[in-house]
């Protein structure tokens, strides 16, 4: 393969976004990509599970020409072809997170030119990505918000370590995403949030709300958690919390795991929101570097104002400006609040 793209694996803090974020521009440019030192300083450098199959659902959509993509592989040619819109499952086999390999096709497959319905199975809520009701509060709604509408469902919860759970987008195809203007998050106006458990005792689920619900009631603001019991293979607890402002919306969730008391899930999420709130910002700082690649590819400039200035956004910065003709320019210190300035160029 000739004149691919070469991207360092080692560029920033999250190998496993570079990848993935280089397969989504292969795709929606149509120019290949040569990646080498993916993951290079992990523990377990390379490929793992989930990062092949968000390599091969890439190849998939598109029928890609791919050199170096098995497991523990750190170096990966990919040429892409059309995307082709399409009905298509991809099952990681463990609890590697559903959501990255959604992250990975859904914006080439947004903007192709007809309908797809992607299933993904794997997990749903494990740790270090995106949960489900992240993606389906939050990411989903966003990314309508600028143009890039679907549907997702998850019909199955999937638990660390077996994982198990489904996931399904429907995606209308035909996207045109639009440029976004969110640096002023306005009055909080609610917080929605969920406390649930799967096989595992209600009682769990209620105090991880019990404990949230009280240390809410100082922001003097409509605070609503549901219980539910989600079914899944396995056992295992989530609490989400979405607030909502008057221009804008933030969402933040934790895990449960064996050991972990059900006051320290509703705390980690507490504390997130609240952290969220002292910085006065207008996006998350997850969303905000997921959101730079669909920005990257609308008919208008962007300006976001992040409650914190991470490596993955300027990572993320990084990966976009090698395929696009686009400016992209973070104000702002390492670890703090800051301002993302975009000018988008066009893909092709």
């Amino acid at each position: 393969m000739t004149d691919l793209i070469h991207i360092d694996g080692t560029m920033g803090e999250g190998g496993g976004q570079v990848l993935r974020s280089a397969l989504s521009l292969a795709l929606i440019t149509g120019r290949g990509v040569r990646l080498e030192h993916i993951r290079a300083r992990r523990d377990n450098p390379g490929l793992g599970f989930q990062h092949a199959m968000a390599v091969q659902a890439a190849a998939r959509v598109s029928g890609a020409r791919v050199e170096g993509d098995r497991i523990g592989s750190q170096t990966l040619a990919f040429l892409p072809g059309p995307v082709v819109p399409g009905d298509y499952h991809f099952d990681i086999g463990t609890a590697g997170a559903t959501s990255l390999v959604l992250q990975t096709v859904l914006p080439p497959l947004a903007m192709a030119d007809g309908a797809s319905r992607v299933t993904v199975t794997g997990g749903t809520h494990v740790p270090h990505s995106p949960c489900f009701h992240y993606l389906d509060w939050h990411w989903r709604v966003m990314l309508g918000r600028i143009g890039m509408p679907f549907e997702l469902h998850m019909p199955m919860a999937g638990f660390y370590p077996p994982g198990g759970g489904e996931i399904q987008a429907g995606i209308p195809g035909s996207a045109r995403p639009r440029g976004l203007d969110l640096t002023d998050r306005g009055r909080l106006l609610s917080i929605q949030g969920l406390s649930a458990v799967a096989n595992l005792p209600e009682e769990i689920a209620e105090r991880q709300r019990g404990r949230a619900l009280r240390r809410l009631q100082t922001l003097n603001s409509d605070v609503d958690i549901a219980i539910e019991h989600l079914p899944a293979r396995s056992p295992g607890t989530v609490l989400a919390l979405l607030a909502r402002f008057e221009r804008g919306q933030a969402c933040f969730f934790a895990l449960g795991e064996r050991g972990k008391r059900a006051e320290r899930v509703a705390d980690e999420a507490v504390d997130d929101l609240l952290g969220f709130l002292a910085t006065g910002a207008a996006v998350d700082r997850w969303l905000a570097d997921q959101l730079l690649l669909p920005l990257a590819l609308a008919d208008a400039a962007s300006t976001l104002r992040t409650s914190e200035v991470t490596l993955h956004l300027l990572t993320q910065a990084r990966v976009i400006q090698a395929f696009l003709p686009v400016e992209i320019r973070i104000e702002g210190e390492l670890g703090q609040p800051g301002t993302v300035y975009l000018m988008p160029g066009h893909a092709g």
